[in-house]
């Protein structure tokens, strides 16, 4: 695994804007110019690697449905600071999964990866994205375009399109219409919506997107019978829903509830699914640990710091914390106290929690940005899952050592 710099093609903007790909910039306070979309670089493996990166993924998503299993069992859900209001909801799904009645689409391993010689060598799980994952539409369509275009006899880890077009089509036989919603306006998610839209009309389902804020609740009541449910902007009824917002966003609405109680009854088909919440939150990490110590591709977690051998580098993570905000990285001392805080990352996630992470080196590369000026390239791996496969990978770089929602999306290859 190594990181080539390249020549972007002049002309990339509108390449990928005729893709449909319009969120290649997004300018922030930190950066003004916005780049997101960065093929000054790309990374390049061995087909030896990504076969090893294909077969973490797959061991990972072996491991994660055990521990959900085991946290279902053992309701261990105060462990996750998960509200008890949602583990019906959760419970029933769960029960539905087990059974093969649930429909899940896909998830996103972040992993720590540097090839030979880069720690033990193995593929190491940051964190699960099991509920909301993004970066996709890059992933899938834009790195494959740049393939195609700049390295034409080249390679790479990505069937992802296809495998959310399979995926897909386990939900087009039940008829009915798949509705779509995030949160607008957001170019990033309202992009990756339109991305997904596009594979499921692939798979032959009817769809229609709409904003979150414009879903309604609707109550009909006869002689026998009061029942209450979701409806798009035309009062038609919610049958199924496929959701770009994290699901402990929606049970914290007013209507979140009646959200929970439709999941439990499996009177609305939530993409992804309740039990999915069990995943997304990173207090799976510390649940994972303790079921398999020393696995090759876990790292060591903790819900309490003092676990930690004095001198251990440690990240804490929020367990509900997104795009690395609230993460901070110090080295402990005895009892667990935070000796020196190295870095300190801003948000407003952490009152529902921490789980402490040892800290795990990803690829790192000292190189010219996109700028031409020298800078450090730290380079996180996201494995696609699309339902029990692994579909290829995403690399998101950044300058410090998080990677936060200012992170570019940098295209990858194998020979």
């Amino acid at each position: 695994m190594n990181r080539q710099s390249l020549r972007p093609r002049p002309d990339w903007r509108a390449r990928m804007e005729a893709l449909g790909f319009d969120f290649h910039t997004i300018p922030t306070q930190e950066d003004p110019s916005g780049l997101y979309w960065d093929e000054s670089a790309c990374w390049v493996f061995s087909e030896q690697e990504i076969d090893l990166l294909d077969d973490a993924a797959t061991e990972l998503h072996r491991l994660c449905l055990a521990a959900a299993g085991r946290i279902v069992d053992e309701r261990l859900y105060p462990l996750l600071n998960i509200p008890d209001f949602a583990v019906p909801a959760i419970e029933a799904s769960w029960q539905r999964h087990k059974a093969g009645k649930e429909f899940s689409l896909y998830g996103r391993f972040d992993l720590a990866y540097g090839g030979p010689g880069h720690g033990d060598g193995s593929p190491k799980l940051l964190e699960y994205n099991a509920d909301t994952p993004t970066g996709l539409y890059e992933a899938s369509v834009a790195q494959w375009a740049w393939l195609e275009e700049v390295f034409p006899e080249g390679d790479q880890f990505n069937s992802i399109h296809e495998g959310l077009v399979e995926q897909w089509r386990a939900l087009a036989g039940g008829g009915g219409t798949l509705h779509l919603t995030c949160a607008m306006p957001h170019a990033e998610d309202e992009g990756t919506l339109r991305y997904l839209q596009d594979t499921a009309i692939e798979a032959g389902l009817a769809t229609k997107s709409i904003a979150l804020s414009d879903i309604g609740w609707t109550v009909e009541e006869d002689d026998r019978d009061r029942r209450g449910f979701f409806t798009d902007l035309e009062e038609q009824e919610i049958h199924s829903l496929f959701k770009l917002t994290p699901w402990e966003w929606m049970v914290a609405d007013e209507f979140g509830g009646k959200l929970l109680d439709l999941s439990r009854r499996d009177a609305l088909r939530v993409v992804e699914p309740a039990w999915k919440m069990l995943l997304s939150n990173k207090g799976l990490l510390a649940v994972l640990w303790e079921m398999y110590p020393g696995h090759p591709n876990l790292v060591e977690a903790h819900f309490d710091r003092s676990r930690f051998a004095p001198g251990t580098r440690v990240a804490a993570k929020p367990l509900l914390g997104r795009e690395g905000a609230g993460i901070s990285i110090a080295t402990l001392g005895e009892g667990g106290r935070a000796e020196r805080v190295e870095m300190q990352v801003a948000g407003p996630y952490g009152a529902e929690g921490y789980v402490y992470q040892a800290w795990s080196p990803v690829a790192s590369a000292r190189a010219p940005d996109a700028a031409g000026r020298m800078a450090d390239h730290h380079a996180v791996i996201g494995a696609w899952m699309v339902g029990n496969t692994c579909r290829g990978i995403g690399i998101r770089e950044d300058s410090t050592a998080v990677t936060r929602d200012t992170s570019r999306f940098v295209p990858h290859r194998f020979e």
